[in-house]
């Protein structure tokens, strides 16, 4: 039987080496996005592919209500059962708290939190017995966020949605996790200022970065070990012990 899986924001950093990690193991994949370029989507799809797998990519904007019903569609065109849904997507917002812009709040909110919320309504019935339901989190749920008090909030916000599903989704015989990861190696960290990057990384008890590949290890350890329930898995590589 063919196993399945839904992530949002699959085909590029953190999301598209969970997808190239999920696709090595015979997983099909069906990945969400947004705003990538035809060649970043292409890519992830060619990357997933050469494992032998069927991928579908379908462009959904997290922060518009639509795209709930528009995934729902297409989920339930293809017949789809999934062994795991990821819930990756997340947006960010960055402004001083003086200057918050409630508008801006609110989509953050949509984006990180509602959406996921309203999709699972819609297609839980398709997860399979002794599937999961997988967030990415945040240490910036758990750590003060320097920069976005609403990205910090809203993953604050995922991580307890994670421990109060568990017991909604029980008798469907769904796991649900959450991964909170620090600071991952994908583009947009690595275009960050190299001083502001050497001030994170002293933070570090490993002194570097997270690899996006490293990080997806743990999602399928999730999906795969049928113990996992209730978890907010922190993989910062020793954050602040330093």
């Amino acid at each position: 039987m063919a196993k399945n899986v839904l992530i949002t924001g699959g085909t590029k950093g953190i999301g598209k080496a969970v997808a190239c990690c999920l696709a090595q193991a015979g997983y099909d994949l069906l990945l969400t996005y947004y705003a990538d370029t035809p060649d970043e989507v292409l890519e992830t799809e060619t990357a997933c592919k050469s494992f032998g797998v069927n991928v579908t990519s379908f462009q959904a904007d997290i922060s518009n209500k639509q795209s709930v019903t528009d995934v729902t569609q297409l989920v339930t065109e293809q017949s789809e059962s999934f062994d795991a849904i990821i819930f990756n997507a997340g947006i960010t917002y960055r402004e001083s708290f003086e200057n918050i812009d409630p508008a801006e709040w609110e989509r953050m909110f949509f984006a990180n939190v509602h959406f996921p919320v309203y999709l699972l309504q819609q297609i839980v019935g398709r997860i399979k017995p002794g599937g999961s339901v997988i967030f990415t989190g945040s240490l910036m749920g758990i750590e003060p966020h320097a920069t976005s008090l609403s990205y910090g909030v809203t993953k604050a916000t995922v991580h307890a949605l994670t421990k109060n599903l568990v017991k909604f989704l029980t008798p469907y015989k769904i796991r649900v996790n959450a991964v909170a990861p620090g600071f991952v190696d994908t583009e947009w960290q690595k275009n960050k200022p190299a001083e502001i990057r050497q001030n994170i990384e002293r933070k570090l008890a490993l002194g570097r970065f997270c690899a996006p590949e490293e990080l997806a290890g743990v999602y399928k350890m999730l999906i795969e070990n049928a113990c996992m329930n209730g978890e907010i898995i922190v993989v910062s590589g020793g954050y602040s012990y330093k």
